[in-house]
Order: structure tokens, then sequence, then C-alpha cells
């Protein structure tokens, strides 16, 4: 692929991954990457991101900074947690080869997108035990691959915090971990002119797509937005992964590929199970004359 076809596929899905953004709080990354993997590397793709990250992170940071001091307790744990992974995840990011890089993005965040899909929820009790080697999970991951919007939702959404504070909770942990990891791929050389000029092609597409996001969210259904997102950022993981083992020979490539067919028939399966629960909750249940209706699933 040239360079002119592989900088607008990145524009093109910056575009889409910052409208997602918009629209739930998180989800940029977790989409990005994937496609963008597919043209490029994580040495390459992971400091422009980074750098473009750490802009739209402040930015909801100050959007949401009446709710800081409301959040923080709940944020502090995995925050301080942050800071060695992030520093752990950044040096082995430098010493592996690519394509184990595209292995550990791709075999990351695949199961941490099937268990968003699939609705489970650990609530957890022990914020401050769990907190603080969860953060360097969360710290070690992004450095590694620029995503953790995944398993920061799962964890927030496991505490039931309401709509706003969760938004702000996320924006709290991602500066953080966005400007701890510019500092560590600075210091380790790995802001390249390579990388930064990636940075305007992502940049616009943010700019844009964050308003679209926010302004579209008020006229759909939150939940059902965010489970579609989660079905397509799905396939395409399963698809990255597959492509990856594939070409690391660790499996045949027939063989590495059912691994994207088993990824569309596990969806598939969460999928329907997901709209036929929506559509129960809405219908009117008659029982004895009687008529019970049940509010729809929050939104996360």
């Amino acid at each position: 692929m040239d360079v002119d076809t592989t900088a607008l596929l990145i524009a093109i899905t910056s575009l889409f991954a910052a409208t997602v953004n918009g629209a739930l709080g998180y989800g940029y990354s977790s989409i990005t990457v994937p496609i963008s993997l597919l043209v490029t590397t994580s040495r390459v793709l992971n400091p422009a991101l980074v750098i473009v990250e750490v802009v739209v992170n402040l930015y909801a940071l100050f959007l949401g900074r009446r709710s800081i001091r409301r959040v923080w307790p709940q944020v502090r744990p995995i925050a301080f947690g942050i800071l060695p992974g992030v520093a752990v995840g950044s040096l082995v990011l430098a010493s592996i080869s690519v394509e184990w890089a595209k292995l550990v993005t791709y075999g990351t965040l695949l199961p941490l997108i099937l268990i968003q899909a699939a609705g489970l929820r650990f609530p957890i009790q022990r914020i401050r035990m769990i907190g603080l080697p969860f953060g360097a999970g969360v710290g070690l991951l992004y450095s590694m691959t620029t995503i953790s919007g995944p398993p920061l939702a799962l964890y927030f959404n496991n505490q039931g915090m309401a709509k706003d504070d969760f938004k702000v909770a996320l924006a709290i942990t991602r500066s953080i971990e966005s400007l701890s990891t510019l500092l560590a791929y600075a210091a380790l050389g790995m802001i390249t002119a390579e990388s930064t000029a990636l940075v305007p092609y992502l940049a616009p597409g943010v700019l844009i797509g964050l308003p679209i996001g926010f302004a579209l969210i008020r006229h759909i259904d939150a939940e059902t937005f965010r489970r579609v997102c989660m079905s397509f950022d799905a396939w395409l993981v399963g698809f990255g992964l597959s492509r990856v083992v594939a070409k690391l020979e660790l499996l045949p490539e027939v063989w590495a590929f059912q691994l994207l067919t088993l990824t569309v028939i596990v969806d598939a399966i969460l999928l329907r199970t997901f709209f036929r629960s929506r559509a129960a909750k809405k219908s009117p249940v008659h029982d004895g004359g009687i008529v019970a209706t049940s509010l729809g699933v929050p939104g996360g």
C-alpha cells in the first residue's frame, strides 16, 4: 500500500473513531489501532496517537473539571498504578518485534471487547486493593498499544457511576496515562519524524469527529450504538489477530483465520442476546390483565 493510501485510510479511521469517542467518551484508540496496524507498525503509530490523545484527554478533562474532586477518590488508586505500568510497557514496546507487538495488541483487546459485549460486570468492593495493580495493568497495556478504553470502561461501569462521572473518571485516567506515556516515549527516543508525520492525518478527524459524536448521541440510543460499535471492533480485531498469527506462523493460515470465524460467531450470539433482551424490556408483558413495563438498560 502506497504512502498516500495509507495516510488516507488512517485519516478516515481517525474521523470514524473520534465520532465514536465523542458519543461514548472512549473508543478512539480501540478503533483506530486495529485498522491502522494493518498498514503501519506500533512503533510508528503509537507515538502519533499519544500526541493526539494528550490534547483530546486534557480537553475532555477541562470540560469535566467541576466533577474532578467528586470522582478522584475512585480514580486515585488507578492513577498511582499507571506510572510504573507505563514505564515497563514502553520498555517492552521498544524491545520486541513489530509483529509480536501487534499480537499483544490484538490478543489483549479481543477478550476485553467480548467481555463488554456480553454485559459481564464484576462489582469491585476493595477499590484501594484492586485499583493499584489494575492501574499498573492499564498503564502497561496503554503504553504498548495506546488502548485502555475497554478495561477502564469495564472497571468504572462496574462501580455503577453516573454517565457524567464516568466520562470524567475516564478523562482523568486517560490524561495521566497519555501524558506519562508521551514522556516515556520521548525518553526512549521513540518520537520520530515518521511518527509525527502521521499527526496531521489523525488530528483533523479528531477535531471534526468529536463534536459530531457529541451531537449524534443525543438522537440515538447510546447503549445500542455502543453495542454495535463493539461488534465492529471485535470483527476488526479478530481479523487482525488471525492475520498476525498466520504471519508469525503460530498456526497454519487456514487455522489462524478460524480465530476470526470464532469471533464473528461468538459476537453474533452475544449481539442476538442483546437485542432480544432490549426488545423484551421495552415490550409490555401481559399477565392476568395487568400490564408491566420495564426501563431500558442504562447506557455506559
